[in-house]
């Protein structure tokens, strides 16, 4: 702006000189003085407007933000449907609240797909620090703490969303007052309430298969509480694990090697990905795979147990239209939770399994909040 203000001031007083030669060299006297007079004060009016012009776009950049306009990055760590779910509810939603607080939220600039690659995410993190945008939305605890890194020592708020452990992930100092310039919503996973519903479909079972991978910490809480209570209830469990959709398919082909009756998976962004890959072998194998999503059993898991999507997409919206357009303070904003009690069925899988569903959603309902049927595919409708 202050370029911008020389050179707007550097041409009027440029054109006041010329002015003045040009009158200078063809009158004289008091006429001469007058056109003098009327073409420097000509010239100081313009001045004066060009810069009151340049103040008023000055004070529209410097107050862009609360003027209305917020550039909002969105950072989603993979492609798979849980994921989709959140990204699409969560613009929906920034769309409605714009609309509401007469705002724009400008994602559509700064949205980016990690497709689960720490380097690609790095670069994003840093070229959305570098676009020096209002806020990022970060889906996913890898792309959070990511993230989180890259915007170290700014004021730039980050709201992550479907981070399974925030505390234990090094996000936040608590849930109750995450501190710093972070907070979101968490998709925390009631691992008791899934190993429940596997004794209600099957009382006799005797060993669980845990598939699930190292590198993701949303999964390391949810397996520690597994394997509790799988040794208090004196059941024997097999653990495999996979970085990769090819390492994942070899994992599960080594559960189904060790007669596992069962298979259980928390809310695992690998497991997922590969979960078109592995679930036609498990239905072949007899074995039903229960996991800690909805989106699980939309592409091929028996069962998926745990939050709405949709709904924790919606809700990472409004805390982030509520930081950029409300003035929160993400520092004091508690992490939102929710009732992680929907049990989603696929019928599909259900009906090649062999089980009876009105017999298994009558052993499920005392162990959840609701029961939902889906069919296979690779994302919602």
């Amino acid at each position: 702006m202050k370029n911008n203000m020389r050179k707007i001031t550097a041409a009027v007083l440029a054109a006041g000189m010329s002015v003045s030669l040009f009158t200078g060299c063809g009158s004289s006297g008091n006429a001469a003085k007058q056109d003098n007079a009327s073409t420097e004060a000509g010239a100081a009016e313009t001045v004066q407007k060009d810069a009151a012009a340049a103040a008023t776009e000055a004070s529209s950049e410097s107050t862009g933000a609360s003027g209305g306009s917020y550039k909002v990055g969105i950072v989603q760590f993979m492609d798979h449907a849980s994921l989709n779910q959140i990204t699409e509810s969560a613009e929906a939603e920034l769309d409605a609240r714009a609309a509401e607080l007469g705002v724009t939220f400008d994602y559509k600039d700064y949205f980016f797909n990690g497709q689960g690659d720490a380097t690609t995410l790095n670069q994003i993190a840093a070229e959305l620090k570098s676009d020096k945008v209002d806020a990022v939305i970060a889906i996913a605890t890898p792309a959070a703490q990511i993230v989180q890194s890259a915007f170290e020592g700014t004021d730039t708020p980050i709201i992550f969303s479907a981070v399974t452990d925030p505390v234990g992930a090094g996000l936040a100092a608590s849930m109750d007052a995450p501190g710093a310039n972070i907070t979101g919503t968490s998709d925390a996973l009631n691992t008791n309430a899934i190993m429940n519903l596997i004794l209600a479909q099957n009382p006799d079972a005797s060993k669980i298969g845990l598939l699930y991978s190292k590198s993701e910490d949303a999964s390391k809480q949810a397996i520690e509480d597994a394997k509790k209570l799988l040794d208090e209830k004196k059941i024997a469990y097999v653990e495999k694990t996979g970085t990769t959709t090819e390492e994942v398919s070899s994992a599960a082909d080594a559960l189904i090697a060790e007669g596992v009756d069962a298979v259980f998976t928390p809310t695992d962004n690998t497991i997922m990905n590969a979960e078109l890959a592995i679930y036609e072998k498990f239905i072949k194998a007899g074995i039903p795979h229960y996991a800690g999503a909805d989106s699980f059993a939309l592409n091929g898991a028996f069962l998926g147990f745990g939050i709405n999507y949709k709904d924790l997409g919606k809700a990472t919206a409004d805390m982030t239209a509520d930081i950029l357009a409300g003035g929160a303070d993400p520092a004091s904003t508690p992490v939102q939770t929710f009732d992680n009690g929907i049990a989603t069925i696929n019928t599909d899988t259900a009906e090649a399994l062999g089980f009876d569903l009105a017999k298994t959603e009558a052993a499920f309902k005392p162990f959840c909040s609701g029961i939902v049927e889906t069919k296979t595919a690779k994302e919602f409708n």
